[in-house]
Parts: structure tokens; sequence; C-alpha cells
């Protein structure tokens, strides 16, 4: 049988890099606000690789970037749905910092895709499965109010500890090896995501 392991981006912790790329080995603050997280992701890999050199277990490990898409959680604390909700309800959308800090998002529907590939080939290294189409946390929130036609305002507040300063994926190496990349541009996913949030937002106030 194959192991898949889903990691994440949150590896790389706050990277000195941009793109990420596998084999760089990140910046994490191993005793930091986030390090429950990002050590414990950071481990995981670890001993997947650990029982794959010892007992040959057949692996796979997708390190996942940031992911959206409908039957999300509303209330999971990522920027996306913080953002959709508060545009939604007319509340001011809060970004922290000065909103330069970047994220990339991938469409679920792209990752479902790139997550099967890995799981179907023989590739027993980490690859990094996420949309590199980079934008700022602050233009991002723009974005949003622009979509869901929102007269909501940006409210600024600190930046949390450790949080990181960009988030992108060389995706070079899942092009190569699996011939993947993502399909859904950020515009159309948000589209597509909108309806989806206005629906929870009716069947919450019902």
């Amino acid at each position: 049988s194959k192991f898949l392991i889903a990691s994440t981006s949150e590896i790389y912790g706050d990277p000195e890099v941009n793109p990420q790329n596998e084999e760089y080995w990140g910046n994490v603050n191993p005793t930091g606000f986030r390090s429950v997280y990002d050590e414990s992701k950071r481990f995981a890999e670890a001993i997947t690789m650990a029982y794959h050199r010892k007992h040959n277990i057949d692996i796979r490990i997708a390190r996942i970037f940031n992911t959206y898409g409908p039957r999300m959680r509303l209330d999971d604390g990522r920027a996306l749905p913080n953002f959709m909700m508060q545009a939604l309800k007319g509340e001011p959308l809060t970004v922290y910092g000065d909103g330069s800090q970047t994220r990339s998002f991938c469409y679920v529907d792209d990752l479902i895709e790139g997550i099967i590939r890995l799981y179907k080939s023989g590739i027993n290294e980490p690859v990094n499965l996420g949309n590199p189409d980079e934008v700022s946390i602050l233009n991002f929130a723009r974005e949003i109010l622009d979509i869901t036609d929102s007269d909501s305002g940006i409210e600024f507040k600190p930046l949390p500890e450790d949080d990181p300063k960009v988030r992108r994926p060389d995706i070079t190496k899942a092009k190569k090896l699996l011939n993947w990349e993502p399909e859904v541009s950020r515009e159309e996913g948000l589209k597509l995501v909108l309806e989806y949030f206005r629906n929870e937002i009716s069947r919450n106030s019902n």
C-alpha cells in the first residue's frame, strides 16, 4: 500500500527565499507562537521519510499551499474566509500589519488533481502543490471587496508573531514530474466560492 501525507507550506516557516522550492529547509522558530503546527508538520515529514528509508514504505509527501473552495470552514481563521464573511456581512476586513505580506491561493479542484497525480506517481520526495500566483494580503482584501461589491472598509491590526512575510510555491517539480499546474485563476475561483459563502450566511441567519 502507499502512504500519503498531507504536509503544508508552513514547514518553510517565515522563508528567506521566494518562491519556496522543495530543497529549501525553511526558517522556523522552534518555540514560537506558530511552532506547534510548523514543527509537527516538519516532524511528520521526517518520520514518514524515516519509515521509507528504514522499512521501504512507499510514501508520498504533498506540501500543500493555501487552498480554498466550497465547503471550507467559515471560522478557520485564514484570510479568505475571514475576508469573505466580513465583506458579505458589511464588517471591516481585518488586515494584520500593513498588508504587504503575500500569500498564494489554490482552488480546491486544482489541488485534488495534483494530489491524485502525486499519489499515482512513484515520487517518494516532497512535492509542492499550490498556485504560484502571489498577491499581497492588502490587495487580496481589495479584490474581495470588489468581487462582493461590499462597502466594508479595511481595519489594520498588529502583525502576529512569526507571521510569514511571503508565501509562494515553486511548482517546477510538480510541472516536470506530474505534468501538473493550476488551471483555475484566482479571479475565477473567487467567483466560484462566493456563492457558497452567500448561501452559508443566509442559512445561518435563518
